[in-house]
């Protein structure tokens, strides 16, 4: 059908619908309570439309559209859309961090606490976010020490001749050896963690009484201490915990400030009434013509909380057309109600206007040096870091992986000022093995500047890299092998624990003597922001190939399907899910019948197991409604990264990459 079709044959259902370009790739995902009106308005002849949304309708070449019961279920799916295809004309809440939560993995024989920025509905119970992130190295190591569950990952069967050192320094209670922990004991202890960690300290206080007063009495009195003990650490530690779950002030509050195309955001987090952390979110390239404050704050909400942990009340600076939708679906998801609030007077009120004062000086610290000094600040730039021209092309390096795995970096080029998102570049790196950053910088900057200097691009003024000495170092070897000594490297150097700040810069040639800026300079605002672009666009490119490891790992788990047919599947299908649905002669031309067989085979036994699971939520054998968060979206930088779980020919699960050992004692944090 063509587009005039499709517009004739809308619905007036609610639902959600998605403008395409003439590529195919979304350009727009919108919410409406009656699709007919809602898309048909964007066509009308005579409706006065803004600069953006004229350019959006020129661009549109196709239409799809999803049916919905409700609104609430329209307005989760297009933020669950809009966070999948990041359309062009739609608000997009960018940040490159991830608080982290704690995991009480309660669908395990014998549970264990660990900290996860992912959250995934496996049947666990999720804890956060813990606002700053210490808070929760803090808590876990409260949890190990004082209720003593396990922290290995080894399969537990009782069957262990003795324990390891966890058991001898009292930080596990040992159910891995059947004499030291019976599992109606241990789960006792899981049961104490959960109540601490959803912060009902009086519940827990009142239970480990109890057990202590009965330990004596059976003239257990080694037991009736332990229990004493718990009971005084819990007492002593429920004022200073700041748990997502507390009933009492559990509030977020957002405030912003714009000028023009530019807006930053502010969120203050509010937990047992007192400001625990600070998030900031910016925007650069927003409609000055046309732009709706309330429409903005109402997109901006709908993506944060897909993503993060639901507070009880919601301060916002104004109200929105979609406020009481929204409030009842975070209330469906949070499980009981959620108030979404405009203060109008009183001390909620000046708590807007703080975070709002906030939100203005993000965007002084953010946008100051965009204005139209930034020649002063260049020249400035020059004359700090004693150039031999005007820093008129910036371009700037940054590496990421995670303990060396999927090893990228990026490049951002700043021009006069401004960051020029065409010009940037991302390489995979190639040559390196292991976590070795000074070696992928090399290879970054060399394949760079050799390719620049093949095409006759232009070569930059100075080069930023992210990092301290050895990537310095690093970088110019590289440039050295090309002959580009000329040009000037500085080192960006992080203070220790604070990856947001810059603590000095290393000029190459004069590492000796590191050069500390003022924290008000100009200049610092504008290393600083070049080097946080630099960041986020390699952080992206990691995730991004991180997220194509797994999307793919499942294909090559399969016998008899290697990188080739695996690509060639992908090339062929589109996406892994056609895969599994494809038949045995629809795969054969690919990869052959034997190996069709196979693949048809595996996803076979893949549905087989996951039927069981369901049939063994719906008989009660465990409860996926108990987890208490959940994410949409839930990639990120995760601290317990895991690849896809694939089966083999007997339907037992692979582990990715070697074997684990059967007696792994190592943490994950």
């Amino acid at each position: 059908m063509v587009l005039e079709e499709k517009l004739q044959s809308l619905p007036t259902d609610p639902g959600v619908y998605i403008y395409k370009d003439a590529a195919g790739r979304p350009i727009y995902v919108g919410k409406a309570k009656n699709l007919r009106h809602r898309v048909r308005s964007y066509f009308q002849s005579n409706r006065a439309l803004d600069v953006k949304t004229r350019e959006l309708v020129r661009r549109i070449a196709d239409l799809e559209f999803i049916v919905t019961d409700t609104e609430v279920e329209a307005l989760v799916l297009e933020s669950n859309l809009i966070k999948r295809h990041k359309p062009r004309y739609n608000v997009l809440l960018k940040d490159d961090k991830q608080y982290p939560h704690l995991k009480l993995t309660v669908n395990e024989p014998f549970p264990r606490v660990m900290i996860t920025r992912r959250i995934e509905r496996d049947g666990a119970l999720y804890f956060g976010p813990f606002l700053p992130a210490s808070l929760a190295r803090r808590t876990i190591d409260l949890v190990n020490r004082t209720f003593q569950l396990r922290t290995c990952d080894i399969d537990i069967d009782g069957k262990l001749p003795r324990p390891c050192l966890e058991y001898h320094i009292k930080r596990c209670l040992g159910p891995c050896v059947k004499e030291l922990c019976s599992p109606e004991q241990y789960q006792e202890a899981v049961r104490d963690v959960r109540l601490f960690l959803e912060g009902k300290n009086k519940e827990l206080v009142e239970e480990l009484e109890r057990r202590m007063y009965a330990a004596a009495e059976a003239m257990n009195f080694e037991l009736a201490a332990k229990y004493r003990d718990m009971r005084s650490t819990v007492l002593a530690l429920a004022e200073q915990q700041k748990m997502a779950t507390s009933p009492d002030r559990d509030v977020d509050v957002f405030g912003y400030h714009r000028e023009g195309a530019r807006l930053a955001l502010q969120l203050f987090t509010m937990r047992e009434g007192r400001v625990v952390g600070r998030r900031e979110f910016f925007w650069e390239d927003l409609s000055e013509e046309g732009f709706d404050p309330s429409a903005f704050l109402s997109e901006v909400l709908a993506q944060y909380y897909s993503t993060d942990y639901v507070p009880r009340e919601i301060y916002v600076p104004l109200d929105f057309e979609d406020r009481e939708l929204l409030e009842r679906a975070l209330s469906e998801r949070r499980g009981r109600r959620v108030h979404i609030i405009v203060p109008q007077r009183g001390e909620k009120r000046d708590l807007v206007e703080l975070v709002e004062k906030n939100a203005r000086l993000a965007f002084e610290q953010r946008f100051r040096i965009l204005k139209p000094d930034m020649q002063r600040v260049l020249e400035e730039l020059q004359e700090t870091l004693e150039l031999p021209r005007y820093p008129a092309r910036i371009e700037s390096f940054d590496v990421s992986n995670i303990s060396g795995t999927d090893t990228v970096a990026a490049l951002v080029v700043c021009e006069n000022g401004r960051i020029n998102r065409a010009e940037g570049r991302r390489f995979r790196i190639k040559t390196v093995e292991g976590a070795n950053d000074p070696a992928a910088m090399r290879e970054a900057v060399f394949r760079r500047y050799r390719r620049q200097l093949e095409e006759g691009e232009p070569l930059p003024d100075v080069v930023l890299i992210d990092g301290g000495r050895a990537q310095l170092q690093a970088a110019a070897s590289a440039m050295r092998e090309l002959d580009l000594e000329a040009i000037p490297l500085v080192g960006v150097v992080k203070p220790p624990g604070r990856h947001n700040d810059v603590s000095h810069l290393l000029v190459h040639g004069r590492e000796c003597d590191p050069l500390r800026l003022d924290a008000h300079s100009p200049v610092l605002h504008l290393v600083q922001m070049i080097r946080d672009e630099t960041h986020r666009a390699a952080v992206a490119y990691h995730r991004k190939r991180r997220a194509l490891r797994d999307f793919t790992s499942e294909l090559t788990a399969i016998p008899g399907v290697g990188e080739k047919r695996k690509n060639r599947l992908l090339r062929s299908f589109g996406s892994i899910t056609r895969i599994a649905q494809a038949s045995i002669a629809e795969l054969t031309p690919f990869v052959g019948r034997a190996t069709a067989e196979q693949i048809v085979a595996h996803f076979a036994r893949q549905r087989e197991v996951s039927a069981r699971r369901d049939q063994a939520a719906s008989d009660g054998a465990f409860d996926p409604a108990a987890v208490t968060t959940s994410l949409v979206d839930p990639r990120g930088e995760a601290d317990d990264l895991a690849p896809i779980r694939a089966l083999d020919q007997q339907g037992r699960p692979l582990l990715s990459g070697t074997r684990r050992r059967r007696r792994a004692t190592r943490k994950r944090e």
